[in-house]
């Protein structure tokens, strides 16, 4: 199956794809806050999409997807890191997935080229959930700021 390959390929190269992010996220004008931040996190966090996609994208629950992005949200969120730039950050992560996927997938048949479109469909959803989770940590973290820095009545 050409679509178990690809996530075979894409696990291989997960470090040059995440290099690859890296230095997108730190030169990018939409992400600048990010390019103050830590590397070894920010690195750790990328590499294990690449590298652990086929456990990522077979997970059938929402229950890692949500406990890893909520922190993720929640944490950008303490480091002062706007929402926008941490949503822009996902996109980024996914772009070089989809692009790696389309210049290396070479479908030859229709049936690779379907599995090709089932592949970057699987991506989407995973990115959506993620993003979701991203946002909801995100946003219940500011909640709990607010909700402490209220004065008490």
């Amino acid at each position: 199956m050409l679509s178990a390959q690809l996530v075979r390929a894409i696990e291989r190269n997960a470090e040059e794809l995440t290099r690859e992010v890296l230095q997108d996220l730190a030169s990018n004008p939409r992400t600048p806050r990010y390019h103050r931040l830590a590397g070894d996190e920010l690195h750790r966090r990328v590499y294990d999409v690449y590298h652990h996609l086929d456990r990522w994208l077979g997970d059938k629950s929402d229950a890692a997807v949500e406990s890893s992005y909520a922190s993720l949200g929640r944490t950008r969120r303490a480091e002062g890191i706007p929402l926008s730039e941490v949503v822009y950050a996902l996109i980024l992560v996914k772009e070089h997935l989809c692009r790696y996927i389309l210049r290396t997938g070479a479908a030859d048949t229709a049936v690779e080229l379907y599995q090709e479109e089932e592949l970057n469909l699987m991506v989407a959803r995973f990115f959506d959930k993620a993003l979701y989770h991203t946002v909801r940590g995100y946003e219940s973290a500011a909640t709990a700021a607010s909700a402490t820095a209220a004065p008490a009545r």
